[in-house]
């Protein structure tokens, strides 16, 4: 499933954070999910595209950018 969401944090030690889904809920993203996309890096509030499997984030790339398998 693809949502959108807003960046909560960001750390680009870890390459890992965490984002807020339009509802509200906060949900945490690690490596794996942002190694997995095209970015270099993720600031707080920026508008970001998710693919959430199993209730786990396991794509991360702008608002503006394509998920795989999205058309």
């Amino acid at each position: 499933m693809s949502v959108q969401a807003t960046v909560r944090g960001f750390d680009e030690a870890t390459r890992s954070g965490t984002v807020f889904l339009d509802d509200g809920t906060v949900l945490p993203f690690g490596a794996p999910a942002f190694d997995a996309g095209p970015l270099l890096l993720l600031r707080s509030g920026q508008r970001v595209r998710l693919v959430v499997t199993g209730g786990e984030i396991t794509y991360i790339t702008l608002s503006t950018f394509p998920v795989p398998g999205s058309g």
